[in-house]
Parts: structure tokens; sequence; C-alpha cells
């Protein structure tokens, strides 16, 4: 009723078009609780949180490598670059499957833990801002508590990880060890130009 009694000229329509979108976009926005604005605020960060998972694998990864590596410069040299190749195979593969479970196992602990830290910390309009990503004075806090979340999750991630984890290093490990006996038990094989002499 209020509409029909304001004349629409053709430069009042997109105007009131315009408001009308407008006001449709900011009811979701309203409606949401505080709780709802600092879920969401977790949410499109997940894929920070996840890379802490690909980090802890990657660096459990590294670490059986460099134990591998030492262990290979003992083996004789012609003997070296199959067993390193088979033992590189073996930690890709173990850190493939390892980097899924730990970076889905980092979004679910961050979105478990780190909204109520944005609760306690930010203002209900301070979450409505970051969840439109709008710039603002508050970047720079939601920057400082976003890194401290980030060495929370990471820290709860090896704590939650550690039992179910752990035996599969322990896995691969003792793979590993005896492959590294096999070859280095196994007698040389001749070069291939002195079987041909």
């Amino acid at each position: 009723m209020l509409f029909r009694s304001i004349p629409t000229t053709p430069l009042l329509r997109p105007t009131l078009c315009a408001l009308a979108l407008g006001l449709a976009c900011c009811v979701p926005a309203l409606a949401q609780t505080k709780k709802e604005l600092a879920t969401k605020v977790v949410q499109l960060q997940i894929s920070d949180y996840n890379r802490i998972g690909l980090q802890v694998a990657n660096g459990t990864a590294q670490r059986i490598m460099q134990q591998a590596g030492a262990a290979l410069g003992q083996l004789p040299p012609e003997k070296r670059e199959a067993v390193a190749k088979d033992i590189q195979a073996d930690v890709k593969k173990f850190y493939d499957n390892l980097s899924a479970s730990l970076s889905a196992q980092a979004g679910k602990i961050a979105l478990a833990n780190v909204p109520a830290t944005l609760e306690e910390k930010f203002s209900e309009d301070e979450l409505k801002q970051l969840v439109t990503f709008l710039e603002s004075p508050v970047s720079k806090k939601f920057g400082e508590a976003f890194g401290n979340s980030m060495g929370t999750v990471g820290e709860k991630l090896l704590a939650d990880t550690r039992s179910s984890v752990e035996p599969k290093i322990k896995t691969l490990e003792d793979g590993i060890q005896k492959k590294l006996q096999a070859a280095a038990a196994a007698p040389a094989k001749a070069p291939a130009s002195a079987a041909k002499k």
C-alpha cells in the first residue's frame, strides 16, 4: 500500500529496486546469532585450518625421510637408488593417507573450538564485518586472534591424533628398517659392464 502511493518515475524505479534488494540481502545477516556468525568466520577460514593438518603430515613424512636418508648412506652405493625409490613410495603413500585425515581433523577441531574464542573476543557487529570481508580496524584484531587459534588447533591436533598416528609411523619405520636391513644383507650384484666381459 505504501509503494502504491509513491509515484514511480523512471528514475525512482531503479532506486526502489536497489533499496529492496539491499534490504533483502541484509535480512539473513541480521537473523544470524553471534554464535552462527563466529562459526561462519571459521568456516570461511577452514582451508587455513586444514593446512595445519597438511603441515603436520608433511613434517612427519620429512622426519621419516631424513632418518631413512641417514640409514641409506650406510648401504652399498649400487643398492641406494633402488631402496631409496622404494622407501620414497612408502612414505608418499603414508603422507597421502595421513594428510587427508589430519586435514579433516584440523577442520573439525577448529569448528569445535575456535567459534567460542571469536564469540568471546568479538562483538556481533565485528563478526558481521568479518563475515562480509569489509575492511575495518577489526582486521588487525582478527589477525591476532586467528594466529593464536592456529597454534591452539595445531597443538590439539597433535594431542588428539597421536594415538592413531604413532602406530602408523611405527609401522612405516619398521618397514623402512626391514628394507634397509635386507638391502644391506643381500650380496652386491656385479655391475652390468663387468658381467658382459
